[in-house]
């Protein structure tokens, strides 16, 4: 038997694998043997059976089998060599554009030939573009395969035959006999949930026997393929999972509640709390007791009081003798909180600070003064939070809005600014992004999730259209009587090729068209390439309604508050993300009157694109909306942005695996209880060194 070890040589100990292979695999994340066995195929061709070519329809992809009956060289457009072949029960073109002489001379007529490709309908009729081929010495010599012959993703200088062969080879040194590959997954999960060994799972991946079908290799039903996406779940659910449970060990300040501040602090609204913010505010009040650091997140549709609720968690602190520091992502949204606390607290006796990177330098050495001595108990900003300058005298509170638009560092900066003598302070996060259950069962297990799912009262839902761009005249007139009546819109140009600059030129274009034909309408313009001084001075204005109609790009959509804008009009919401289109469908309905979202798209609309537009018009819930959009569009686009420290998978696909998510906690638990050996070796497998971001 090999050294055990061997696994974790570098591929280029493998025959065939020469040094400058083993670079270029490298960009396919394969540096060691068993970084190969995980490199499973993303899709199979068919070789075990050859198919009489009567029986053949464009867009299968087949082996076939038959005599070559003509060659000819056609030189009109592009010069192409053209074999017709036939098998008895009918007949293909072969046609080759690339080609040598060589190939001419023997693929003459009457020569049998083996040709695997995809089928497609020609002007003569079917025909193979390119098919790999053999030339066979006897009409029964066709080599059919065994099993479906896997295809693997590939990277530039590295071909299908050449990675095939180091699978074969490392392949050979974990089968069961030789037992170099270790199965963490203990028998008794195994026999549970009907799952076959690590071993036997890779084997039937890598090549599948004439018992599996492609169908169920493509929509992940194989037990083998199961087994490996469950592996890799629990893998990434142990990881935060042993993050969580070093957090507890860190000890952090008990905020025991001041009942008569509590009490005041509520009576003070203007507004009557709902059901799901009074719960959610219990559950931080719960944690704060403990003396170990919360870490909440708080999940919230758009308008539905999260900061509130994080108010409630500031008081707790402030009364305990502890400073706050709540962070936003954009200068306007830190400023929109700041006007909020500012209020909420203005009959405590505390001082409500703001720092952002364009304070003059007197007032910035003020508040950073005021913060070091503890005179200011709140403190509101965006990232100049983490500057090494800025020092608490005791921090016990952070609160961060909408943390997905913040790097991993930079959080954890803010972290431990607050760290004194192994004491960290407690931990809120909010968002506004609806995060689908399953995605949040994993891609959050390290954090405890409050969901307020209730509107305040009075809010009503914003009523949404679907109508083609050539209707666009009537949309703009329907601006003219809406501002009329002393109301405001956004107009929302979406991404057009995925390019930040077109997209810009198109909001230009039409902003320019719109004040054209809407004279008596007061337009503006605001995009991504515009200064952060700038964006913040035109959201201001249209907050202060000097603005009636705000020509947008999606910069809007993490924006401020403004009840008084009751229209929006996204144009090609196809290209967007439902839950993209629901973030900025959010901007509208925050006022007492009645709120539209008109979708103007452009004809001819797929069916896809149709179902997913018709999600958007019948429901409100972003919960809904999200999860919906997991399913059709996958969970790296749902979260925007991947993020430093997120998680990337090699096999699972939350939205086709998220069935087995229940049993991953289950296992989890069982995991921690009978196997804790296991879980750093299991981790080390599928993640490697990507779980150290996974604490902030």
């Amino acid at each position: 038997m090999k050294n055990p070890d061997y696994l974790n040589q570098s591929v280029d100990s493998l025959a065939g694998v020469g040094a400058q292979t083993a670079r270029r695999l490298e960009k396919l994340g394969i540096r060691i043997i068993q970084d190969l066995i995980f490199h499973l195929p993303h899709r199979y061709e068919d070789r075990t059976r050859i198919y009489p070519i009567g029986s053949l329809a464009a867009g299968m992809t087949v082996l076939i089998c038959g005599k070559v009956e003509f060659t000819d060289i056609l030189s009109r457009g592009r010069k192409s060599l053209i074999c017709r072949v036939s098998d008895g029960t009918g007949f293909i073109s072969i046609k080759f554009f690339h080609f040598a002489g060589a190939q001419h001379t023997l693929l003459k007529p009457g020569t049998m030939i083996s040709c695997f490709s995809e089928v497609r309908q020609g002007f003569a009729g079917l025909e193979m573009v390119h098919p790999d081929y053999a030339i066979l010495s006897k009409p029964d010599s066709c080599i059919t395969e065994t099993c479906l012959t896997p295809v693997y993703p590939l990277t530039e200088g590295v071909k299908q035959a050449t990675l095939r062969k180091a699978i074969k080879q490392a392949l050979r040194l974990c089968s069961e006999e030789n037992q170099l590959l270790a199965d963490w997954i203990p028998e008794a999960v195994l026999k549970q949930y009907r799952y076959p060994s690590l071993s036997e799972a890779l084997q039937t991946l890598h090549a599948p026997d004439e018992s599996v079908s492609i169908e169920a290799l493509q929509n992940g039903s194989v037990p083998a393929l199961k087994r490996l996406a469950f592996e890799e779940l629990l893998a990434h659910h142990l990881s935060l999972r042993k993050t969580r449970n070093k957090i507890r060990v860190w000890q952090a300040p008990e905020f025991i509640s001041d009942k008569t501040a509590t009490d005041h602090f509520i009576r003070s609204l203007r507004f009557r709390l709902t059901d799901a913010q009074q719960r959610v505010m219990a559950e931080i009040e719960a944690d704060c007791r403990r003396p170990q650091p919360m870490m909440r997140l708080i999940q919230g549709d758009v308008g539905s009081g999260k900061t509130v609720v994080s108010a409630y968690a500031a008081l707790l602190a402030l009364t305990a003798g502890y400073q706050v520091a709540v962070m936003a992502p954009t200068e306007l949204l830190a400023e929109q909180h700041f006007r909020n606390f500012s209020a909420w607290f203005e009959n405590f006796q505390t001082h409500v600070g703001f720092l952002t990177g364009q304070l003059k330098s007197s007032q910035r050495k003020d508040v950073l003064e005021s913060l070091a001595d503890g005179s200011t108990g709140i403190v509101i900003g965006t990232h100049a939070l983490f500057q090494e300058s800025v020092n608490f005298h005791r921090l016990g509170l952070i609160i961060i809005d909408e943390q997905h638009r913040f790097g991993v560092h930079q959080r954890l900066a803010l972290r431990e600014k607050g760290q004194q003598d192994n004491i960290r302070p407690h931990q809120l996060v909010m968002t506004a992004t609806p995060i689908p259950r399953t995605l949040a069962m994993l891609q959050y297990s390290d954090l405890d999730i409050s969901i307020i799912d209730e509107l305040p009262p009075g809010r009503k839902p914003v009523v949404t259209s679907i109508i083609p761009s050539e209707r666009r005249a009537d949309v703009v007139q329907r601006i003219n009587s809406w501002v009329d009546k002393k109301r405001q819109a956004y107009w929302v140009c979406t991404l057009i090729e995925e390019s930040e600059a077109l997209q810009c030129e198109a909001a230009e274009k039409t902003a320019q068209l719109l004040t054209e034909t809407l004279p008596a309408v007061r337009v503006s313009l605001i995009h991504g390439r515009m200064k952060a001084v700038e964006k913040e001075a035109i959201m201001r204005a249209f907050k202060n309604h000097q603005i009636d109609l705000l020509v947008a790009t999606t910069v809007i959509e993490v924006g401020v508050d403004v009840p008084n804008a009751g229209l929006m009009i996204i144009e090609n919401p196809e290209r967007l993300g439902l839950s993209q289109l629901h973030q900025l469908r959010g901007r509208v309905g925050r006022g007492e009157g009645d709120s539209y979202c008109l979708l103007m798209y452009q004809s001819p609309l797929s069916d896809t694109a149709r179902h997913r537009l018709g999600i958007l018009r019948d429901s409100n819930d972003g919960f809904v909306i999200a999860e919906k959009d997991l399913q059709l569009r996958g969970p790296g686009e749902v979260m925007g942005t991947r993020q430093t420290g997120q998680m990337h998978f090699k096999i699972a696909d939350l939205a086709r695996d998220s069935d087995l998510l229940n049993d991953i906690q289950q296992t989890g638990d069982r995991f921690f209880k009978d196997s804790p050996h296991a879980i750093q070796p299991l981790c080390d497998r599928w993640l490697g060194t990507s779980t150290e971001y996974s604490e902030v």
